[in-house]
């Protein structure tokens, strides 16, 4: 059964607002842990973007899309985001304990 067009313009930001508001909550958690804490800046905008990648590459894999909220694409960008998160604070880690800035 195909869905109306009117029905897919309404709820186009749907599926969006769940990648991004699993990336504000990955920020929020990883922002719990002070392990290599530094600029939150850097931090929250690695895992918006890799909430919004990792939702488009749902949308690709069929997890429902951008127009509906599906539990597995928020998952999805949610264990990413984490993931690269980390991954933001190792690589601090590391630049920190070569010499770098504190």
């Amino acid at each position: 059964m195909q869905a109306d067009a009117p029905l897919l313009r309404d709820n186009v930001r749907v599926g969006i607002a769940l990648w991004l508001s699993c990336g504000v909550v990955t920020f929020l958690i990883a922002r719990l842990v002070p392990f290599a804490r530094r600029n939150p800046w850097v931090e929250l905008g690695i895992t918006l973007l890799a909430a919004l990648a990792l939702g488009v590459l749902a949308t690709a894999l069929d997890f429902a899309g951008w127009n509906e909220p599906d539990w597995r694409a928020g998952l999805f960008a949610f264990c990413g985001s984490f993931a690269a998160a980390g991954a933001v604070r190792a690589l601090q880690s590391l630049a920190t304990s070569n010499g770098g800035p504190s």
